[in-house]
C-alpha cells in the first residue's frame, strides 16, 4: 500500500513537471476567488496576457501572498492544466513598492495596468507592451519626471505599438513634409494646407509639441522617459491625447476616473 501511494505521488509529480512552465511578466490585476484563492491576470513576455489561479494566496502564511499583487514583476512558475494555469511559485524582481507611499502615483500605475489589460490579448506577442509597462513604472518612481508627462508618453506609445499611432511626420493624404499643417485626430495625423479643406478638428501644434510626439513614436522604449517639456507643451500634449483617446479607445477606465478626482 505504501509503495502504491508513493508511486502515485511520483507519477503525479512527474506529470506536474511536464506541464510546468516559467513565464516572465507583470501582474495586471487580482481578484479573490472562494475563501482563500485568487485569480491573477499576468502580462507575460512569452504568451501575452494570461489568467492563472493562485491557490491559498489569501492565507497569511502563503508563499504567494506578496507575489500576486498588481505591479509585481518577475518569473512565475505555473502548472498548465487542461483549461487554466495554476501559479506554483514566483520569483519577484521588482514589486515597485515605492508606489504604495504615493497615492497619486499608484493610481497612475493602476491606470497603466488597466490600459494594458484592455489592449493586450492571450497568445499574442505582447513583448513591447510589457516592456513599455515596465519602463513606465520605473518612470513613475522617478521624481524628476512629471506624472502627467509619463501618462501622455505611455498613451501615445501604446497606441503606436497597437498600430494606431497618428502620422506626425508628413501629411496623411499626400505625404508632403514642408507645407504648413494642422493635426487632425479624426484623420489620423497631420494634414497639410493643400489637403485640409474638409478638416473640422484641426489643431495647430507648437513645434516642440510635434517634435515630442515624433520622438515618442520613433524612440525605443528604453529612451522614452529621458526628456521633459514646458507647461505649454505639456498642456498641448494633454489636449492631443484626450482627442486621440476619444477616437481610438472605446473604454471607460475606472482607475482614470479615480485619478482625475485626486488630481
Amino acid at each position: 500500500m505504501r509503495k502504491t501511494a508513493a508511486l502515485l505521488r511520483s507519477k503525479a509529480a512527474e506529470r506536474n513537471s511536464v506541464n510546468q512552465i516559467v513565464l516572465t511578466g507583470m501582474v495586471l490585476s487580482t481578484m479573490p476567488i472562494g475563501e482563500y484563492d485568487r485569480r491573477v491576470v499576468i502580462l507575460t513576455k512569452e504568451q501575452g496576457k494570461i489568467s492563472a489561479f493562485a491557490r491559498g494566496a489569501r492565507r497569511p502564511n502563503s508563499p504567494l501572498v506578496g507575489s500576486v499583487n498588481p505591479f509585481s514583476f518577475g518569473e512565475f512558475t505555473l502548472y498548465a492544466g487542461r483549461t487554466s494555469y495554476t501559479i506554483q511559485s514566483a520569483s519577484i524582481s521588482n514589486y515597485f513598492a515605492e508606489l504604495r507611499e504615493d497615492m497619486v502615483g499608484a493610481y497612475y500605475g493602476f491606470y497603466f495596468l488597466e490600459f494594458a489589460d484592455y489592449y493586450t490579448k492571450e497568445s499574442n506577442d505582447e513583448r513591447e507592451m510589457l516592456k513599455l509597462l515596465y519602463q513606465t513604472m520605473r518612470a513613475l518612481i522617478n521624481p524628476h519626471i512629471p506624472d502627467r508627462l509619463i501618462r501622455y508618453i505611455f498613451e501615445l506609445k501604446a497606441l503606436t505599438i497597437n498600430g494606431q499611432g497618428p502620422q506626425v511626420f508628413q501629411c496623411v493624404n499626400c505625404g508632403d513634409k514642408d507645407r504648413p499643417a494642422v493635426f487632425s485626430p479624426a484623420k489620423g495625423g497631420l494634414v497639410c494646407s493643400e489637403c485640409g479643406g474638409n478638416v473640422i478638428d484641426g489643431m495647430i501644434l507648437d513645434n516642440s509639441t510635434l517634435y515630442s510626439m515624433q520622438y515618442i513614436e520613433s524612440s525605443t522604449i528604453e529612451k522614452l522617459y529621458t526628456f521633459n517639456v514646458t507647461d505649454k507643451v505639456l498642456n498641448e500634449l494633454g489636449k492631443v491625447m484626450e482627442r486621440l483617446m476619444e477616437v481610438y479607445v472605446d473604454k471607460h477606465f475606472k482607475s482614470l476616473e479615480i485619478l482625475e478626482t485626486l488630481t
